[in-house]
């Protein structure tokens, strides 16, 4: 015998992990129905408002109610992802660029997979990679170049404090002359320095468990609902319009006890002179880290990102009030 319309109910409800009161709130019921229908006291259908505002709220076709979707397909139809929510763009490097700018447009609020972003990388070393290139590609990198340098647009961007170090410090996989890493770091400086249009955050991804977050690009308009992230293939995006999953994402990275362990926004550039000036003066990692522990309240972080060979050679991170 297949499941009924309550059994179906309780299905979704046990999958969705809300609790019995906002269960009850986004079907429009009280607490007392939804724990009958759990409790199984009550075996009379619900009306078809209900069951639509579950299919509508959850996402789900509305053929899970019909009494011929049971067992296998019944499952399939709760696990699987409403195809319009996932969008696959592969219109080549130009249509990749145009893609970027036209959610970027007003604002952008961006997670980068390393230090620098590529718009900054851009300015300084235009060719690092065997990319096509013509006076149309050229033009568009040129326009988000300019647009996102401008004083009034808005951005947050987040960059892991190993990303930043590997820019700095790193012998492998860094094409950067030291004055191209200068320069890198002089123009984010002048570009983030006392904006409060713009915000920058350098997280510690070795606090807690939160690797992959900072293993693509991954663009989010939480005003327009929509979500893109970079795929592991040239010039290919996946866009999600999956308005929960955005709403999560987002709050990690803006809500305070759920963010990444991070440097206050506020001291970002400060951080970025004092590299800037190790670099110039040909220190190393290790003397860089001792600059940092001197220097600011951050040296736990970076000492978190750094080897353990090397810890023997560091002094403990000084205690500040932050």
């Amino acid at each position: 015998m297949g499941k009924s319309a309550v059994e179906k109910i309780v299905a979704v409800y046990q999958r969705s992990q809300l609790s019995i009161s906002k269960f009850a709130e986004v079907i429009g019921k009280d607490r007392r129905t939804v724990t009958a229908w759990i409790d199984k006291l009550v075996q009379k259908e619900p009306n078809a408002d209900v069951l639509e505002k579950i299919a509508t709220f959850f996402r789900y076709p509305s053929r899970i109610w019909d009494e011929e979707c049971q067992g296998k397909e019944f499952a399939e139809l709760l696990t699987a992802i409403p195809k319009e929510e996932i969008k696959i763009i592969d219109e080549g490097y130009l249509g990749g660029l145009k893609y970027i700018l036209s959610h970027e447009d007003k604002e952008r609020f961006v997670i980068h997979p390393q230090f620098p972003g590529p718009m900054y990388r851009d300015t300084t070393v235009p060719r690092v990679y065997r990319t096509q290139s013509s006076l149309e590609i050229e033009a568009f990198k040129k326009e988000r170049i300019q647009k996102m340098l401008s004083y009034a647009f808005h951005t947050t961007e987040w960059y892991s404090i190993k990303s930043l170090l590997s820019f700095c410090f790193s012998e492998i996989g860094n094409f950067y002359t030291q004055a191209q890493k200068v320069q890198i770091l002089e123009l984010m400086i002048q570009n983030f320095h006392e904006n409060y249009n713009k915000r920058l955050y350098f997280f510690d991804s070795y606090s807690r468990k939160i690797y992959g977050l900072d293993t693509a690009y991954t663009s989010i308009n939480i005003k327009n609902g929509v979500m893109f992230f970079k795929a592991p293939l040239e010039s290919v995006f996946i866009e999600v319009r999956n308005q929960k999953l955005i709403e999560k994402i987002h709050r990690h990275f803006t809500f305070g006890p759920e963010a990444p362990v991070h440097i206050n926004p506020e001291d970002a550039t400060a951080v970025m002179k004092i590299l800037k000036e190790c670099i110039q003066q040909g220190k190393g990692l290790c003397d860089a880290y001792e600059t940092l522990n001197h220097h600011t309240a951050y040296a736990q972080l970076f000492k978190n990102n750094i080897s353990l060979a090397l810890h023997p050679k560091l002094s403990a991170p000084k205690e500040r009030e932050r």
